[in-house]
């Protein structure tokens, strides 16, 4: 890729905090001068609760640039600190907060966002969650220019790309995220040369993606096998997606729905096949891998074998 030199070597400050946000920010740093990093702080992670660094905060110190976790940038120490280092441009690839104006006026350049989806659909924290969820066909990435609101600033450019069967959030991430770095390198040229019109978003045509919490992963049942199956790919791997089993939680690692096959109602466990199944609002939801509470995660069927008081029916 030939980049142009002159205007197209603004001082940078990258701002992103989980693993989406660093191939937006090795490609940077790559080709453009990186002035300095802002993360999130460190928070309590695993079964010590241990304060774990994001992995922007790591791959940032490891190229060897300045980094700044406030816990809010408005901070009147950060936002010192962010006019020490003199950006003539803010890129934005899955922060966590939102600029203020002070901010967002700052770099001559202003600031722009890799987002995760084909906006305006799926503005918010959680697009790549939603559209797998809500079965879209395809999503994607868009290049915009940031204003003060919820990703509704005008874009610069976008890609596409095909919600494949099997994806996962997990999955679906790291393909955008590379596919957002590579697009972001492609728009900064024209970008910083004047040479691209920012198009303003039909905000009649907004969907919304709000941030997900920890119980936004419990299965009901009521809807239908294909949504939850849907479900689980979409919360793989946070926040999970989970039933109630004897008492505590099995969690649904894999699934896949029968939607040929009459449901026994909502929420009764059944035998299929050799495999643990649940009722649905419409079909069945087969459960392909689980992790019963305190064990390690483990195939349905293996599963099944163990857990005699499984099913009271059993479908062929």
């Amino acid at each position: 890729m030939l980049l142009r030199t002159a205007s197209a070597r603004p001082r940078i400050v990258f701002m992103g905090s989980p693993e989406f946000a660093l191939p937006t920010l090795e490609a940077l740093a790559r080709h453009y001068p990186v002035v300095g990093v802002v993360t999130q702080p460190d928070k309590p992670a695993g079964r010590g609760n241990r304060l774990t660094p994001p992995p922007v905060k790591v791959r940032a110190e490891a190229l060897g640039l300045p980094v700044m976790q406030p816990r809010r940038l408005s901070d009147p120490r950060a936002m010192a600190i962010l006019r020490e280092w003199n950006p003539d441009l803010i890129v934005v690839a899955a922060f966590g907060q939102l600029l203020k104006p002070e901010v967002l006026q700052l770099p001559r350049y202003g600031c722009l966002n890799v987002h995760a989806s084909l906006l305006p659909r799926w503005r918010g924290a959680s697009p790549i969650q939603y559209a797998l969820l809500h079965g879209d066909a395809q999503t994607g990435v868009t290049i915009m220019l940031m204003d003060e609101g919820l990703d509704t600033g005008p874009i610069l450019s976008q890609r596409a790309t095909t919600i494949l069967p099997d994806d996962t959030a997990a999955t679906l991430s790291r393909r955008l995220a590379q596919m957002g770095a590579e697009l972001l390198l492609d728009t900064l040229p024209p970008y910083l040369e004047g040479e691209l019109t920012p198009r303003p978003q039909d905000d009649s045509l907004a969907t919304y993606a709000p941030r997900l919490k920890r119980e936004d992963g419990a299965l009901d049942f009521t809807r239908s096998a294909a949504y939850l199956a849907r479900q689980v790919r979409a919360f793989d791997p946070w926040p999970g997606t989970f039933m109630p089993w004897r008492g505590a939680r099995l969690k649904v690692l894999a699934a896949h729905p029968v939607e040929d096959e009459p449901s026994p109602g909502p929420g009764v466990r059944v035998a299929y096949k050799g495999w643990p199944a649940v009722g649905t609002g419409d079909g069945l939801l087969v459960l392909d891998r689980v992790q019963p509470p305190g064990k390690r995660p483990m195939p349905g069927d293996a599963f099944l074998r163990g857990a005699r008081d499984w099913a009271a029916t059993s479908a062929p």
